[in-house]
């Protein structure tokens, strides 16, 4: 039997071997990661062509007000966004990532079928119950879709080889290059067809997409890396708080305290093998170790009770958890400004001349979010390709700059697309002024439209590194058990932050109507949507001395490799003893 092909342990329910250095991986890797970029790349055409120019549709057909409209396109962003949280749990817990994500595009493709039908059937065309009931069944597809797909891919490269765990890095940069370029095609040309031949014809172009995206996601299964389920995440979880809290009073400070390690069973090692891989103790939220502390009702048991004893790994994964909280809670505001580019950005062009060289060719005013795009796509290039390798040699940092840096950046960034946003609609509200047309909204402001270019350039950029940054932390910094979780946990965020967008219209039209001077109103002309801007850029600046603050403290995953042959001192019953690890 040849020794390199023995499995060296199992992880996450499946065998990881050891191979020569002559070897190559039988599945995974790029020739299978290419498959699920290609689907998430549909997927994100389909689902841009719906949300991008949303608004116009709500606003144009459906008659709806431009904030009741900003506040619908809001609401179902962050279903869509939200609903990740339940297809994770279910993908984690119960299915798998593959099956979830079989399940859910067929339930996305159904989604889509009813929404060209909405819009097509002549009975059909004013019913908004079914226009919005189609838009909710996306959302759910997109629940099961969205973590999954992201975390499938990622899982297709293997930490314990070091030439895949270098492209890894890589794959984040590549993959959202890769689906914001889908996304990016669609508000061109899918917005296109919308505003010049009909909404129907458009919509069937993107359920066409989500066909052909499930059937390449199938033609790739020969090489798809696979990990079982391994049950609700929750549940360890729950553990360890529980068992925490019930030995809050056990003092943790003898010099003979011992605890728990699930590595070792009593008589034995791990699986029967040399060594094992397990996460580093840590000093942050030490009232979880209480978790850890054998005392004498554990010392009696011949069993281990779960909710009273918790094992180091257990415990550590907990405290991952908690570390990533502040971070997500600091990634909203990011979000509540990427909210503005397909709601007010979209309604500022729309009101200024959209023409080429004078031409009367109009171009769609939702595709200007191409623009985002195509910076996003030519920044990762440049920031893959040039700012790794250059920082790399200065700091010495295997990706150049650490994951929260990266993000800390972005959201320096996003200040500023506030701010340059704001002076651009005051420049736009000033020309109306002066060619007379503060009160004829539907009148064209005599400005080209590139004058938007700097808000969705700069956008653009602070997205490559907030939310690239967002990917990478939570799929690295998450148990691997709970990697769907974790891509669940970064969409949430533009979930959660589109909700807060609503709120925050919302609380401006309420606060802003008793001044007398509204600031967001049907009539851009006459609204004041540069003092909103702004305030987004102050709240924005605040937000970023909070995350500042927070990812100072911040501790990254830690594996150790823990080999048994070293001295140890193991009670009988499989305990470490005076927790020495």
């Amino acid at each position: 039997m040849d020794n390199s092909q023995a499995p060296e342990r199992i992880v996450n329910g499946h065998e990881e071997t050891k191979l020569s250095a002559q070897q190559k991986p039988s599945k995974g890797g790029w020739r299978s990661a290419i498959f699920v970029i290609f689907v998430e790349v549909a997927e994100r055409f389909s689902y841009y062509g719906v949300s991008g120019n949303l608004i116009t549709y709500l606003t144009n057909v459906l008659g709806q007000p431009t904030a009741t409209a900003a506040k619908n396109v809001n609401i179902w962003s962050g279903v869509s966004m939200v609903s990740p949280i339940l297809g994770a749990i279910v993908a984690d817990a119960y299915l798998g990532r593959f099956k979830t994500i079989i399940i859910s595009s067929i339930i996305y493709f159904m989604g889509m079928l009813l929404l060209t039908l909405s819009v097509s059937v002549a009975s059909l065309r004013h019913h908004q119950s079914i226009f919005f009931l189609a838009l909710y069944i996306i959302s759910i597809g997109e629940g099961g879709h969205k973590p999954c797909v992201q975390a499938f891919a990622a899982d297709q490269f293997n930490d314990d080889l070091p030439q895949e765990k270098a492209a890894k890095s890589s794959f984040f940069n590549w993959w959202y290059s890769g689906i914001v370029s889908g996304a990016s095609v669609s508000l061109i040309f899918v917005v296109y067809v919308q505003d010049s031949i009909g909404w129907g014809t458009a919509y069937a172009i993107l359920a066409a997409a989500v066909a052909a995206a499930l059937g390449l996601f199938l033609m790739g299964i020969p090489t798809y890396r696979r990990q079982e389920p391994l049950g609700s995440p929750f549940v360890r979880v729950a553990q360890v708080l529980v068992a925490s809290v019930r030995k809050r009073r056990v003092d943790a400070t003898h010099s003979d305290f011992r605890v728990c390690s699930e590595d070792w069973e009593v008589g034995g090692h791990a699986n029967g093998q040399s060594g094992f891989k397990t996460l580093a103790r840590t000093t942050q939220f030490r009232f979880l170790d209480k978790a850890l502390i054998v005392d004498n009702i554990d010392a009696s048991s011949k069993t281990r009770n779960h909710w009273r004893l918790c094992p180091v790994n257990q415990v550590e994964e907990v405290k991952l958890l908690l570390r990533l909280v502040p971070i997500w809670l600091t990634s909203l505001m990011f979000t509540i400004v990427f909210a503005q580019l397909s709601t007010y950005f979209t309604k500022q062009g729309s009101t200024m001349i959209r023409s080429i060289n004078g031409s009367r060719f109009q171009i769609p005013a939702a595709s200007l979010q191409a623009v985002n795009g195509i910076t996003i796509v030519f920044f990762t290039v440049i920031y893959d390709r040039i700012l790794v390798p250059v920082t790399r040699k200065i700091t010495g940092h295997p990706s150049g700059i650490t994951i929260l840096q990266r993000m800390g950046i972005g959201h320096f960034i996003s200040i500023f697309t506030m701010i340059i946003a704001g002076v651009m609609e005051a420049k736009r509200v000033r020309v109306a002024r002066q060619h007379g047309l503060i009160d004829s909204p539907k009148s064209t402001v005599p400005m080209r439209v590139w004058w938007l270019l700097p808000q969705y350039i700069s956008c653009g950029t602070s997205l490559v590194f907030t939310v690239v940054g967002m990917q990478e932390l939570f799929y690295d910094q998450i148990p691997e058990g709970m990697r769907s979780m974790g891509a669940a946990a970064y969409i949430s965020t533009v979930g959660v932050g589109s909700f807060l967008s609503s709120a925050v219209i919302s609380i401006v039209q309420a606060i802003s109507s008793r001044t007398g001077h509204q600031w967001l109103v049907d009539n851009l002309n006459r609204a004041h949507l540069y003092y909103f801007y702004w305030m987004l850029a102050g709240l924005s600046a605040l937000n970023l001395c909070f995350f500042l603050w927070f990812a100072k403290g911040f501790e990254y995953k830690k594996i150790e490799w823990n080999d048994p042959n070293e001295e140890e001192k193991i009670s009988p019953n499989g305990y470490y003893n005076n927790g020495r690890r």
